[in-house]
């Protein structure tokens, strides 16, 4: 598969053309950021870690009935995927508190709640990803009506296989950001990526945070914390 162009660059990835209309090819960096690019930095060997953890997870996915837009892993860093047009909501599930929920409504982080959340945002870095709900969406033409629903029933199944799989691993899955494709003809897929920059992974026994919050605040030992959930993803 011939990369061609690149087509997009952005705070995490590059996107590049290939032969086939269809499929694109995507390039994982080390570059960090955090708070809508306020913050910025590079993480040694994240775009491995991210490229190597995201195609395992949409694999694992795919067996459980989530359509994905993987193809296949070309290189460390490197996938084939299927060219999709973003729909521009990000979607977030959340198993516990923590993050801006805890900081919106006042609570501390580490509350289990009875049953999943799930908020939507506007994907927009300009506007700082502001919170929509479905009516929103609807009004912005960012989405339908039935592709909400899909998009939701999606999520919680997502939740579900991740939940489980990431307990085996003595992980918890306190939250995280999906997003959400279309394909040539129209059918939604998962997309973008399933990593530890965008989801919060807490290690079940000593509750230590094996993601990106470790950059966003500073805590130190971020290389660190992704290899250690990378190690568990792979087995190795």
């Amino acid at each position: 598969m011939e990369k061609k162009e690149q087509l997009y660059e952005g705070k995490a990835k590059k996107v590049f053309a290939t032969d086939d209309p269809n499929l694109v090819i995507v390039d994982y960096k080390d570059d960090a950021t955090a708070f809508n690019g306020l913050k910025k930095g590079s993480i040694a060997g994240k775009g491995v870690i991210n490229n190597v953890m995201s195609n395992h997870m949409f694999q694992l996915l795919e067996k459980q009935g989530v359509p994905t837009h993987f193809v296949e892993q070309l290189s460390e860093r490197e996938t084939l995927v299927k060219k999709v047009s973003i729909v521009p909501l990000e979607v977030i599930i959340r198993n516990i508190s923590a993050g801006s929920f805890a900081k919106r409504f006042g609570v501390e982080e580490g509350i289990v709640f009875d049953e999943p959340t799930i908020e939507f945002s506007y994907k927009n870095d300009d506007l700082g990803d502001p919170l929509m709900n479905a009516y929103h969406a609807v009004a912005l033409k960012a989405a339908t009506r039935e592709e909400i629903e899909t998009i939701k029933s999606m999520a919680f199944k997502v939740n579900e296989v991740m939940k489980q799989y990431f307990d085996s691993l003595n992980v918890i899955l306190v939250d995280f950001k999906l997003e959400f494709g279309k394909t040539a003809d129209g059918k939604i897929v998962l997309a973008d990526e399933i990593s530890p920059d965008t989801c919060r992974l807490w290690d079940k026994t000593t509750k230590e945070k094996l993601d990106k919050d470790r950059f966003r605040r500073d805590l130190g030992g971020v290389e660190e914390a992704y290899q250690e959930i990378m190690k568990r993803v792979m087995g190795k």
